[in-house]
């Protein structure tokens, strides 16, 4: 199949300076806002990510309230870190959209971790794109249709590779099928952090 229209596959966008320098921004946002584990609504089967975010808004599931935007962490009530101004520098580069990021979904893969197919769509704003940054291992992604059942092309997202889905790609059914442990240096406890930017709300 066609990748759809709007997705834009960055390779080794962040070189590793840009990378590293992110990585110490990450790390304050979970230094302030834990990462957690989230669940699936309705069963409570956890997640095998753990997940944080940054900005007023942040993404979340769990049993009781399903999936969600909320300003403040589920476990600790304090709202999130501010989004690292090298996220919002990024954004600009490339999100092609003037209105700035509300959230960024920060999910922690480890060597076992999977991400099943699924489409952002809890956003009020889909004209937005969503703005996807990997750092650490390598990981296999897939990307399909609109449909669940679509054909899926499947490449290897390295750090510093960037996503764009946006246009007809926005609502493009996507995820992580595996990890590659090993394959980067960059995180000293190995795995992978993948950043995800969101544009939540419709501009005033």
């Amino acid at each position: 199949m066609a990748i759809p229209q709007g997705f834009s596959y960055l390779s080794s966008y962040l070189d590793e300076e840009r990378q590293r320098k992110l990585l110490g921004a990450v790390r304050a946002v979970v230094a302030h806002s834990p990462l957690y584990t989230p669940a699936m609504p309705r069963s409570g089967k956890p997640l095998s990510v753990r997940m944080t975010n940054c900005g007023s808004l942040g993404w979340l599931t769990d049993r009781d309230g399903g999936y969600r935007y909320q300003p403040t962490h589920p476990d600790t009530g304090h709202a999130w870190a501010p989004i690292p101004e090298d996220l919002m520098r990024l954004w600009r580069e490339v999100a092609g959209y003037a209105a700035p990021p509300e959230a960024c979904l920060i999910n922690y893969y480890s060597g076992t971790s999977r991400l099943g197919s699924h489409k952002d769509a809890d956003e009020t704003d889909l004209s937005a794109p969503v703005l996807s940054v990997s750092l650490g291992d390598d990981a296999q992604f897939h990307v399909g249709g609109v449909g669940r059942t679509d054909p899926k092309e499947r490449l290897i997202l390295r750090s510093g590779d960037v996503i764009v889905l946006g246009g007809a790609a926005r609502l493009a059914y996507h995820g992580i099928d595996r990890i590659y442990p090993g394959t980067s240096d960059l995180l000293a406890e190995g795995g992978r952090f993948n950043l995800t930017l969101r544009r939540v709300n419709l501009p005033d």
